[in-house]
């Protein structure tokens, strides 16, 4: 959080942050639940709290009404800048080492504050109150499928269960910073941190609370955001644990390509030696399934390690979520390439020996395709290894440095 002024942090303290833009009707009514809050917040181990609102360029009386409370600290924006901006305004502006946050629309519970707290008092970095964990829910219909849909992806990317990655009350320790940030300006602002939360280790929590339909009309487009949601789901896990969709894409491309090359295996042994014009696209589809599958697969291995390169502790990683083979797949890929490379070779000359001797194209399409399969795939792996070996090296190397510079000191 390098854009944000050095605040003395306040022990014990929660900072609960409330993010408002043109939410006149309803702004008030937060404001004096989670002021009303307070004494069950302190009751449950928390030395004191302060309500931070960051109005974000309203055009309404928000701000106005906001100053009417002396016991609220009021920030704002002189444009609208977008939710998670107004929440990064306020986390800055926050001194305690617990910060929470909750929409100003009236649909979290501030009631819930205590419970979130037990819980990063007991050592969680990241507590969130999840709709989708079992409590009372006035959720419309769409947003429900929506957060399925984000959860079961974030959950599968990450391969840690998150119930509710989108909601909006949240209290989390300060120290997370760091491994939080950075964090986007929009809407998008909760799953991306609680993707990032995922791949970092930290330690999440969900808590069930219940859920009510706003005041006022809806900021969020299920279209538009629903998108913006799915993109940065997406992005963030291609920034953790790149082998987790390009593995996961290069696997099932290789198995839909071996499907169709056993067929043809098939095929040629009951006797059939020409294609139609469906054979002969599904042989394209094999062999550019085929190749492509390896591709993503160890393009994936190899952006794994760079992210481990240029992450200076360790995150989440690997296709499964825990190591499959021992060594890694990837350190095998160069006996494996040899092996390609030498077999379609040898395909390649049986081939061409039995053409010489009158076996007609019919009969040696088959041999001659796996022969080019497996030299261009071979080619492929053993590239890929030197590139990650290279890269490995690279990383160990700064290791080794930090290090030895560590034991200088």
């Amino acid at each position: 959080m390098t854009e944000c002024p050095t605040n003395e942090t306040v022990v014990s303290m929660l900072s609960v942050v409330i993010p408002a833009y043109n939410e006149e009707d309803g702004i008030a009514e937060i404001v004096e639940r989670v002021l009303a809050v307070r004494p069950a917040v302190l009751a449950a181990g928390v030395a004191d709290m302060e309500l931070i609102v960051v109005d974000d360029g309203s055009a309404d009386r928000t701000a106005e009404i906001v100053a009417g409370y002396p016991d609220v600290r009021l920030v704002r924006h002189p444009r609208n800048r977008g939710y998670g901006a107004a929440l990064k305004t306020g986390f800055c502006a926050a001194r305690g080492n617990l910060v929470g946050f909750l929409d100003a629309d009236g649909t979290y519970p501030p009631e819930h504050f205590p419970d979130l707290c037990r819980e990063a008092l007991a050592g969680a970095d990241l507590v969130v109150g999840s709709r989708r964990s079992g409590a009372a829910s006035d959720m419309p219909f769409v947003r429900r499928v929506g957060n399925f849909v984000w959860s079961s992806l974030v959950s599968l990317l990450g391969n840690r269960r998150v119930l509710d990655p989108a909601s909006g009350m949240r209290v989390f320790r300060r120290a997370a910073f760091t491994q939080l940030y950075p964090l986007p300006d929009g809407l998008n602002f909760t799953p991306v941190m609680s993707s990032r939360a995922v791949y970092e280790n930290l330690r999440m929590v969900e808590v069930a609370i219940p859920y009510k339909e706003r005041l006022g009309r809806s900021k969020l487009s299920v279209v538009r955001d629903g998108l913006r949601f799915l993109q940065t789901i997406l992005w963030t896990s291609l920034n953790y644990n790149p082998v987790r969709i390009l593995g996961g894409l290069g696997v099932a491309a290789l198995a839909v390509s071996l499907v169709i090359a056993l067929l043809f295996v098939g095929m040629r042994l009951s006797g059939i030696t020409t294609l139609g014009p469906w054979g002969v696209l599904g042989a394209f589809v094999a062999v550019v399934l085929g190749i492509a599958g390896v591709d993503f697969f160890a393009l994936g291995a190899t952006f794994n390690y760079l992210v481990s390169l240029f992450h200076r502790h360790p995150v989440r990683q690997g296709l499964f979520g825990k190591p499959i083979f021992d060594p890694p797949l990837d350190r095998h890929f160069w006996w494996m390439g040899a092996l390609g490379v030498l077999g379609g070779v040898v395909l390649g000359a049986v081939s061409l020996a039995l053409g010489l001797n009158g076996w007609s194209i019919e009969r040696l399409w088959l041999y001659l395709l796996a022969g080019t399969m497996g030299i261009l795939v071979g080619l492929q792996l053993m590239i890929f290894w030197i590139i990650m070996r290279v890269l490995e090296e690279l990383s160990q190397r700064e290791a080794r440095i930090q290090s030895d510079m560590e034991q200088t000191v």
